[in-house]
């Protein structure tokens, strides 16, 4: 039994994560949260990529008036992220946030943790412990010689002891570094030591390509370990690509099934087709499509009409091309012969209307 499927149910909205159950796709608003109208179309945006919970930061009271208004327009729960002011925290609670996201140990001390932990307990609302790397508590840097996988584990592990104290148990844990071996080792070092599902992410992982980069190789050890209940891909760009990526991931893993995977070859000096072009098509026209059940497909692009039937065996449909004329494929077999520049609808007209 994995380590994911150990640890404690809880509820965000209606949503449940931990105990096995399926991982959740997480990102985060980038608009003020207090626009309204451009945080509730951020969403639904965010909504239609396959974002299952949703954050925003709630550094103000009208933020956290404004983020009750958006929960009323969108259909995934709404996490409140917040720094340092404890009254946003119990303001969030009491417009009906789903989740808040704290840090004990910058809240404003004991008390008014104990404030903010007596709102969430009053609704059962969960509160996420968040630790990142870059802002671990001088004393630990110091006792354990710099910034350290065990520092962080122990950060957090005290964090959520402060919140026991104060008479509550219904939370989640994320521990975040910008580092990948560092949050490999801290993931694998904490979920031994608590039962609460875990939140996991490379945090400040970079631009598309970097941060994709590093996410996957972060998020794929720690996922494949099985640790792990709800996702986020940090990156620094239009927050749908961080839902895109994670999706690949967890199909990658054989954690998230039905849809549409993509696969192409490299090019070569064969390739006689704008392939690389005719790739990023597929890719993108393929995100609009809705199947008419939940079915997993697997999509080839080849380059080429000699080896490409051959080589796209193990997708369900595939296209080469090259020289002007097009294939279309199904398990390796050349079901249909058109001009190149047919390629693309036919698939489309194939894929909209699979059985």
């Amino acid at each position: 039994m994995t380590y994911r499927e150990k640890t404690r149910k809880v509820n965000i909205g209606n949503r449940v994560i931990g105990g096995g159950e399926p991982i959740l796709i997480q990102s985060m608003t980038n608009t003020p949260t207090e626009d309204v109208e451009s945080t509730v179309a951020q969403i639904l945006a965010l909504e239609e990529e396959g974002c299952e919970i949703i954050r925003c930061t709630v550094p103000t009271p009208e933020a956290a008036v404004a983020l009750g208004q958006i929960k009323k327009r969108v259909h995934i729960p709404v996490v409140a992220d917040i720094h340092f002011d404890h009254r946003c925290a119990i303001a969030a609670v009491e417009n009906g946030a789903d989740k808040i996201r704290i840090n004990p140990g910058n809240i404003g001390g004991a008390e008014k943790l104990k404030e903010v932990v007596a709102a969430a307990k009053d609704r059962n609302i969960p509160i996420r412990v968040g630790v990142n790397s870059g802002s671990l508590e001088a004393v630990l840097v110091d006792k354990y010689h710099g910034v350290t996988p065990e520092g962080l584990v122990e950060s957090a592990l005290d964090k959520v002891r402060m919140i026991e104290e104060s008479g509550y148990e219904n939370i989640v844990i994320s521990i975040k570094s910008s580092n990948v071996r560092m949050s490999i080792k801290a993931h694998e070092l904490l979920a031994g030591k608590t039962p609460y599902p875990l939140h996991v992410g490379i945090t400040e992982a970079g631009t598309l390509l970097s941060g994709n980069i590093k996410s996957s190789v972060g998020l794929g050890i720690i996922l494949n370990e099985g640790i792990g209940d709800t996702i986020r891909v940090s990156l620094t760009g239009d927050p749908r690509e961080e839902i895109r990526s994670a999706k690949l991931i967890l199909r990658s893993l054989g954690l998230r099934s039905g849809g549409i995977e993509v696969v192409s070859c490299p090019t070569c000096g064969r390739t006689k087709i704008d392939l690389i072009g005719l790739a990023n098509k597929v890719e993108e026209m393929v995100r609009g499509i809705k199947l008419k059940e939940q079915k997993d497909i697997k999509v080839a692009v080849m380059g080429c009409a000699v080896n490409g039937p051959g080589e796209a065996r193990e997708a369900d449909i595939g296209i080469a091309g090259g020289n002007g004329e097009g294939l279309l494929i199904k398990k390796g077999e050349i079901v249909r012969k058109m001009p190149e520049e047919e390629l693309l609808d036919a698939l489309r007209h194939e894929l909209e209307n699979w059985e």
